[in-house]
């Protein structure tokens, strides 16, 4: 397969990528709430989840070859589960809403996502409505990726930290639940982040749920941030995002490999009690190409490329000069599929193991949903 250098700007396969992006809806029905109401500049949402979230608008705003609809997915034959849970989470991305669908077998629900802005505040909530007829609890999963805000929003006494809390104690009103999804807490905030934790349980009161997602782990690290102990007793369900095992920067590997599951749900059923204990499993897929060029080159490796790939012509544009040349490169990619999914609840369901949620809602092999059911 040969393509041109200068597309060489991404990978060749992008399996199963989302967009996260915060569009302002002017439907009458659902209007998202604004929690700043004067004009201000546009701010830069974070984009933070560049391991997880690829970006391919044109692909899921295409209505020509969308995977199946929720429509779709709710007339998927029937069978007997193989595995049945007392609670399936399942996360739904704001402008993707379109691919949830009331009849899966879905116990709650995470709507994703109410961004943590570089000014630490939150200014756009999503309205719940959007899935008036779904029957289980809605949770406002409330994001922030980078280190350095993250510290800003959390900040003890600050006045970042005091609005950020009034915003989520209001938007509760709206939920079942409030979920934190931090996942850069700096080295020295892990005592401010169970702080926060604290905080945040006493303002939305015992009535509602508040939910933590939290990385994977099948040891306890020096200096552990997410400490699974001292953080259960602060919450009502942990979150354990078990996968990218493998990432786009890495070696080449299964999202989330069966016995890696297998390891991360050994620890954690260890440190955390079984019933605040949800096991998150990855609906994505990666790929890696055995050579990439999209980087910055010094002059000496440009020199070096040029000789490799038999570059003769040397073309300029206004004194600048650039080539070009075609090549071959190798695509290995992992990803889950029905099957996979299956053997990973099965794996999880031996260890009794009660709780799942799934990342994300729009992105699985629709036949799989036949393979899970709820517990009565």
């Amino acid at each position: 397969m040969k393509k041109k250098f200068l597309l060489l700007v991404a990978p060749l396969l992008l399996i199963f990528a989302c967009c996260h992006t915060q569009r302002d809806k002017k439907s009458d029905e659902y209007v998202e709430e604004k929690i700043i109401p004067e004009k201000t500049d546009v701010q830069e949402i974070e984009k933070v989840l560049e391991e997880r979230i690829e970006i391919d608008d044109q692909t899921e705003d295409s209505k020509s070859g969308e995977i199946e609809s929720a429509t779709e997915i709710s007339e998927t034959e029937s069978a007997e589960p193989k595995n049945r849970y007392k609670e399936v989470w399942g996360y739904v991305m704001t402008d993707r809403e379109h691919f949830f669908s009331p009849q899966l077998p879905v116990t709650d629900l995470c709507y994703f996502a109410a961004d943590i802005s570089s000014y630490a505040e939150i200014t756009t909530i999503p309205n719940p409505k959007r899935f008036a007829d779904f029957n289980g609890r809605i949770h406002l999963v409330v994001f922030c990726g980078g280190m350095a805000l993250t510290h800003f929003s959390m900040e003890p006494g600050s006045e970042a930290r005091k609005r950020l809390m009034e915003t989520m104690e209001a938007a509760s009103k709206k939920y079942d639940g409030i979920q934190i999804d931090f996942e850069n807490v700096g080295a020295r905030d892990a005592g401010i982040f169970q702080n926060f934790l604290i905080e945040l349980r006493k303002r939305i009161g015992p009535e509602k749920m508040l939910s933590v997602a939290l990385p994977a782990r099948t040891r306890k690290l020096k200096g552990e941030i997410y400490d699974y102990e001292k953080i259960a007793p602060l919450v009502d369900r942990i979150i354990i995002m078990a996968y990218d095992e493998h990432w786009s920067g890495g070696k080449a590997g299964p999202v989330a490999s069966m016995g890696w599951c297998g390891n991360v749900a050994d620890y954690c059923k260890q440190k955390i009690p079984n019933e605040k204990l949800v096991m998150g499993l990855p609906f994505y897929g990666r790929a890696w190409e055995n050579e990439g060029f999209d980087s910055s080159w010094i002059y000496k490796s440009i020199e070096r490329i040029k000789e490799e790939n038999g570059v003769t012509e040397i073309k300029r544009v206004d004194s600048v000069p650039y080539f070009e040349f075609d090549k071959e490169i190798h695509v290995t990619a992992y990803y889950d599929d029905a099957q996979s999914l299956s053997a990973r609840c099965s794996l999880y369901s031996e260890k009794g193991i009660e709780k799942v949620a799934f990342w994300r809602i729009g992105q699985e092999d629709t036949s799989f949903w036949k393979e899970i059911g709820l517990k009565n």
